[in-house]
């Protein structure tokens, strides 16, 4: 079994520890074969707390300072202070996490939707959110920026990590007539695809949604969907009629 964990980094985030964890590394077999950080999954629950322990290790904190949410596809946001208590934030329904401690790692799990790093070294504050498209149009990436802020940030830099690109996202007519009909400026973000139907760019809005919120922001350009050896999919994973999906993980600390 392997076990040598793989880390996608990005120099715009180079001043501080962070990753974008594959598949690989991990201690999970079957459907959920590699690294599956997702305590809601069907994997064994032992085994998905290997997981996490291998991805804490590699971020250099103990394994109950690796924190996370109970994601929703919302905006809401929760700011980790001193003193607060890392397991309880783990059933708080949100979908953003901000930190300005040295001794916690935050992190989201994704599965196509958008894992996206933002920092700011210099005032000490560092992010995770998990933006899909739900998430992404309800405002979590403004909600995610504005808690920084809120906290000292005021020179942020963001980075998207694996998501699904649209040359495999296809949606129905009736998404975007919905999506454009809350964000007219989002027509740019679909095109026709071979069958005829509406590609969506998960990652181009969302780098709008980052730029326009004056924040400096790249996408690693890695498609969950295409890389099955690499990364799971929600959607890959639907299409093949599995019934369930591994979670990436992807984490950041000062």
């Amino acid at each position: 079994m392997q076990t040598t964990l793989e880390i996608l980094t990005h120099p715009l985030l180079s001043d501080v520890k962070h990753g974008f964890f594959t598949r690989k590394g991990g201690a999970s077999s079957g459907l959920f074969a590699g690294l599956n950080c997702g305590r809601r999954s069907t994997d064994q629950a032992d085994m998905v707390q290997v997981n996490r322990a291998r991805v804490a290790a590699a971020m250099g904190v103990p394994q109950d300072h690796l924190a996370t949410v109970k994601q929703v596809h919302s905006a809401t946001v929760v700011t980790l202070a001193d003193g607060d208590d890392i397991a309880a934030v783990r059933d708080v329904q949100a979908d953003g996490l901000v930190t300005t401690r040295r001794d916690v790692a935050v992190a989201v799990l994704t599965a196509d939707c958008q894992p996206i790093l933002l920092a700011d070294p210099q005032a000490g504050v560092v992010a995770a959110c998990h933006a899909g498209w739900r998430g992404a149009i309800g405002g979590v990436i403004e909600a995610t920026v504005d808690a920084m802020r809120s906290v000292g940030a005021t020179c942020i830099k963001a980075v998207i990590g694996p998501t699904i690109s649209q040359q495999a996202y296809e949606v129905g007519d009736e998404f975007m007539d919905n999506f454009m009909a809350e964000d007219p400026d989002a027509e740019r973000f679909f095109s026709g695809g071979p069958q005829g139907k509406p590609m969506f760019d998960l990652p181009g809005f969302g780098l709008m949604r980052l730029r326009d919120a004056g924040v400096e922001a790249e996408w690693s350009r890695h498609c969950t969907y295409s890389d099955p050896q690499r990364f799971f999919s929600y959607r890959r994973a639907t299409l093949e009629g599995q019934v369930d999906y591994g979670r990436l993980i992807s984490a950041i600390s000062l």
